[in-house]
């Protein structure tokens, strides 16, 4: 039912389309098990993977969940029947959401008993600046390409419109510099 957990550097498994899709399918059927009605909204490198095939996979996938305990638990049983790394669906992004919480359903596939949102392209690109992660080496986190993405899919031509985007979700004091630095960057590069 799931395919072998690729690695792409030392000690780092990624999850591909297919893998992340068997996953919510099996999630999906846990939760009609229960007679339950999941709502998860993903985030990021997922995000990236399944609504934009901008990338072949992700190291696991961000989202918020309700309800939070049921799809925590039963995610956390399709995870170790499934053999995926123990964190494969995590609220970890809690942390970046914005006031202005703007989701869709867009391009992402839905379930009868699983049903599946995602940030709108703005509130992603704001969110990938917001962290503006710069891999330094192999395996560790870096936003740079899905920003670039973004910007190119958005269609935005000045890197001040990119951050007009951002400060619509976060507040000033909340944009770290090298947000905009990290954007410059990509405009004068002829990454976007």
């Amino acid at each position: 039912m799931f395919g072998a957990v690729s690695t792409s550097a030392p000690n780092e498994s990624r999850l591909n389309r297919e893998q992340i899709l068997a996953a919510l399918e099996a999630l999906n059927r846990a939760l009609a098990g229960r007679g339950v009605i999941g709502e998860v909204c993903l985030f990021g490198g997922a995000v990236m993977v399944l609504a934009f095939d901008a990338r072949p996979a992700t190291k696991d996938v961000d989202a918020v969940f309700q309800p939070a305990n049921v799809v925590r638990e039963l995610a956390r049983q399709v995870g170790e029947s499934a053999g995926l790394p123990a964190n494969w669906l995590n609220d970890g992004v809690k942390g970046y959401l914005s006031a202005k919480h703007e989701t869709t359903q867009g391009p992402l596939p839905q379930f009868d008993h699983l049903r599946l949102l995602m940030p709108t392209p703005e509130y992603l690109l704001a969110m990938k600046c917001l962290a503006s992660r710069i891999g330094a080496g192999s395996g560790e986190a870096d936003d740079t390409a899905d920003i670039a993405f973004l910007i190119r899919h958005i269609g935005l031509k000045t890197p001040q419109a990119v951050m007009d985007i951002v400060a619509a979700y976060y507040p000033s004091g909340q944009i770290p510099v090298k947000a905009q630095f990290l954007v410059e960057t990509l405009f004068e590069e002829g990454r976007v």
